[in-house]
């Protein structure tokens, strides 16, 4: 119902040398079985935490974009057009993951602002004049992709991932969760995406909203229902998105397809994992690594949050992003399966995989497309790797 699009838009790029990284790894749930397991690789002495940049380090890299960041930030929040949202994700993601590093409530507040923001300038769908909805909801329009005033749930789902990522981030923090403004704020957020977020677009047909024709556009609805899985006070509700979740994860409806079964050993380079953004194909080139950000930015999420996603996982899309997607120096893939050539855009996914293992922190640390997102999703990955 829509068509697919990815956008970096007015993003501060800070082009750095950079420097190294790895990571300690979970123990495997062996009571969860993958579709395929990569070939193992070669054993070799792992580096030390102690190399990796710290927190610190990454936090003074965040900063030099801290005033672009919200001169920019700040006049896509009060849009009600919703691929102004769509932008502006980065920058919340950015933020949130800053404050998951650091502990700092002007990175809470910021994000808060933002997204508080966001929500404060939908309007009910019968007020959108040109939406095929015209419900109960609130919601926006856009008017610029070509998608006519309608309402556009490819939009709403990119940002609102990382809205929900904002309320897990404030539940997981004891002093924030017992402050009684945060936690009228958060109240205030958390019935707004249960209600005009994800109810909204799974009672309006989650065949076509929800389970999306492409790989990831179904992971970041998966983000949403993870998140709001941890944090609902209603059962029922918790039920319903971890069945989302779990249809996402292993079993589409509609198609049998699922994200576990499109991996695949990767052609190339077996320790690694291919996949296609079209769901039952294992056609090359695959998926495009942009887009691919959106799956890594929720599989991460789901390891971490008990998910059947295994450290073997993650070792596998470790290595697809160093040894095929970026072999070194100034090569990037466009593909996963190692075709193509790209800009090195890692700040929304790929960049995450950073924290299960040193090795690939470090590799990043070397990463010369550096902008506010990367530095802060890079700090969060030494505060997992350091604790």
């Amino acid at each position: 119902m829509t068509t697919d699009h990815l956008r970096i838009g007015r993003r501060a790029v800070l082009l750095l040398g950079l420097a190294s990284l790895t990571a300690a790894s979970a123990p495997p749930r062996a009571d969860v079985p993958t579709i395929m397991q990569p070939l193992p690789a070669a054993p070799a002495a792992p580096p030390s935490r102690a190399e990796i940049k710290t927190v610190a380090h990454w936090a003074a890299v965040f900063e030099q974009s801290w005033d672009y960041q919200y001169a920019n930030s700040l006049p896509l929040s009060r849009s009600a057009d919703s691929w102004d949202h769509y932008d502006l994700s980065y920058s919340l993601d950015a933020c949130v993951a800053m404050f998951r590093a650091t502990g700092e409530r002007r990175y809470l507040d910021r994000a808060l602002e933002f997204t508080e923001n966001v929500a404060g300038s939908a309007r009910p769908s019968t007020d959108l004049r040109a939406s095929t909805f015209r419900d109960d909801y609130r919601g926006w329009a856009s008017s610029k992709t070509g998608q006519g005033g309608d309402e556009v749930p490819l939009y709403e789902s990119y940002f609102w991932r990382y809205g929900t990522a904002l309320l897990v981030a404030m539940r997981d923090n004891p002093a924030v969760r017992a402050d009684p403004d945060y936690r009228a704020r958060y109240d205030r957020l958390l019935d707004f995406a249960e209600t005009h977020v994800f109810a909204k677009w799974l009672a309006r047909g989650a065949g076509e909203t929800i389970y999306r024709e492409r790989t990831h556009m179904a992971a970041h609805w998966a983000l949403i229902g993870l998140h709001l899985s941890r944090i609902t006070a209603d059962p029922a509700r918790r039920a319903r998105y971890l069945e989302v979740v779990g249809n996402i994860d292993l079993h589409l409806p509609g198609s049998g397809a699922s994200l576990r079964g499109q991996l695949r050993r990767h052609p190339v380079e077996p320790t690694a994992y291919f996949w296609s953004d079209v769901w039952g194909s294992a056609r090359r080139p695959g998926q495009d690594v942009s887009h691919g950000n959106g799956v890594m930015a929720y599989v991460v999420e789901a390891r971490d949050r008990g998910r059947p996603w295994t450290r073997d996982d993650m070792a596998a899309f470790g290595a697809l992003l160093t040894k095929v997607i970026w072999p070194g120096g100034s090569i990037y893939r466009a593909y996963v399966d190692g075709t193509g050539a790209d800009n090195g855009w890692f700040s929304d996914g790929f960049v995450k995989l950073g924290r299960y293992d040193t090795a690939v922190q470090l590799r990043l640390e070397r990463h010369e497309v550096v902008n506010d997102q990367f530095a802060a999703n890079m700090a969060l990955n030494a505060r997992i790797l350091r604790s």
